[in-house]
């Protein structure tokens, strides 16, 4: 041990000192570690003073100082010293123990390991990325998802946490303080998720993604993203061969997740009033058995005990409908990129639904009739063009012909309504809702709930008493599911 690691050692409690002192300095310990932590998070110019008392803690516990270098990766570290690696599962979901019980020495040691995990994932740099890069990035994600107790990947899937990290343990009072034990996450899994999402999307932006679709291992590993999904959206012309296909594979995931999704939506949604002019259907699996026993309990046979039934009831299950036409237009320009997914994937889920007669537009500066394909998200998303300028008129052009019955219906228009013709644009679609036909303006339909929408169109439309749906989608599935059923 060199000279001065030997002098940051003493200061840290290390050789013969006092066992009275040894809490005191395993909680010095274990601040040094965390400051370095939030130094290189935060800054990425190295501290030459933290990084050799660090250098001094990390040896003085017997870990590798291989912990501390940014460069080497979980998988590299472990490789070479095999023993850590179970101590990286669950790391970061511990026991819940008493404050006397606390082990300061555990706590160090766990606290050199979180930081290696947090530091290789959310210390991303800056500038170009290679493939290597990608994949080593993408490996230190799934040792820290192991450490929070998920399965590799689990997080990014947005699919939430599971084994110990869904065990519902809490974070101590000291556990997010520098100076406190190693940090207990468990809490906020559900938003570490979408930031790990978030962060590898960042990474494969900062790369040549047609470098990633071409190598079929590395575009597997690949976690489907909104980010990602446009992406591939503006760039599928220019991608042939393996890479395209890849590039179907990653958007066909990313589709069947959210259509899972809003589809549950859809079917926790209000439905229509039952049908009671509608005789109920006399097959078994209609059969209302509690109100067959009520109402024949007067042929009960105390003597034979014996049930006599003279009549059988049936549920009804007819519901109210009428033949709807849905026209879905949606906005395809780049600021519109999420709602264009979401809003594609539900007019497909409507088109599935009995009576409901589903049209789907796209436009930018010019417009396109998607309907052939509506009924299948994945056909439709590769035949849209993102990007361009707006003009709503040209949707409209389309749009207004196939509005044959007005009072069966409804034109959503989903768009931020940033228009350069925006007068005319307004007094169609005010035309439209004078008609007869519901008009529902739409000005975000995101996962997140965020979105602008051109304050002007915000007004009219609210005086027109057609006023804009902006936020989370769920509003506009039960708005669509009370009218079209």
């Amino acid at each position: 041990m060199t000279h001065q690691n030997a002098e940051h050692s003493s200061r840290f409690g290390a050789g013969s000192e006092a066992g009275a002192d040894v809490p005191d300095a395993n909680d010095n310990r274990r601040q040094v570690l965390y400051w370095r932590l939030l130094a290189r998070l935060f800054d990425h110019e190295e501290q030459p003073a933290l990084e050799s008392a660090s250098l001094a803690v990390v040896e003085d516990i017997g870990l590798p100082s291989a912990l501390l270098d940014p460069g080497a990766s979980v998988d590299s570290v472990v490789q070479r010293h095999p023993e850590l690696a179970p101590e990286f599962d669950g790391l970061m979901t511990p026991e819940p123990k008493e404050d006397g019980d606390r082990d300061r020495a555990a706590e160090v040691r766990r606290a050199a390991l979180a930081s290696k995990v947090l530091l290789n994932v959310f210390a991303s740099g800056s500038g170009t990325v290679t493939a290597e890069q990608l994949a080593r990035w993408q490996s230190d994600a799934e040792w820290f998802e192991r450490a929070l107790g998920c399965r590799p990947g689990e997080l990014r899937g947005g699919r939430g946490s599971a084994g110990r990290a869904g065990a519902g343990g809490g974070v101590s009072p000291t556990g997010t303080g520098v100076g406190g034990p190693a940090p207990d996450l468990s809490r906020l899994i559900p938003a570490i998720g979408p930031e790990l999402g978030s962060i590898e999307a960042g990474l494969v932006k900062r790369m040549h993604l047609r470098e990633v679709l071409a190598d079929s291992a590395l575009a597997a590993r690949l976690t489907p993203s909104m980010s990602l999904i446009e992406q591939l959206l503006r760039d599928k012309d220019n991608l042939s061969g393996v890479a395209l296909a890849n590039a179907k594979a990653l958007i066909r995931r990313y589709v069947d997740e959210v259509t899972e999704v809003l589809r549950t939506q859809v079917e926790k949604s209000t439905v229509g009033e039952l049908d009671r002019s509608v005789p109920p259907k006399r097959v078994f699996r209609n059969l209302d058995i509690d109100r067959t026993i009520w109402k024949n309990l007067t042929n009960w046979s105390p003597e034979e005990e014996r049930l006599y039934v003279d009549r059988l009831y049936y549920r009804h299950t007819s519901r109210k409908t009428t033949p709807q036409r849905l026209i879905v237009v949606v906005d395809q320009s780049g600021s519109m990129v999420d709602s264009m997914v979401n809003c594609t994937i539900l007019a497909s889920i409507f088109a599935g639904l009995p009576k409901v007669d589903v049209h789907l537009i796209a436009y930018d500066t010019q417009a396109l009739d998607l309907t052939p394909w509506a009924h299948d998200p994945f056909e439709t998303l590769l035949r849209t063009k993102l990007g361009g300028g707006t003009d709503g008129t040209v949707a409209m052009a389309l749009a207004q012909p196939k509005i044959a019955e007005p009072r069966n219906t409804v034109v959503v228009w989903i768009s931020d309504f940033y228009e350069w013709r925006h007068q005319e644009l307004f007094d169609s679609m005010a035309a439209v809702h004078r008609s007869g036909a519901k008009f529902i303006p739409v000005g975000s339909v995101t996962s997140s709930g965020r979105g602008s929408v051109n304050p002007w169109f915000r007004e009219r439309f609210k005086d027109l008493g057609a006023p804009v749906i902006s936020g989370h989608i769920k509003k506009l599935v039960h708005e669509l599911k009370t009218f079209l059923t």
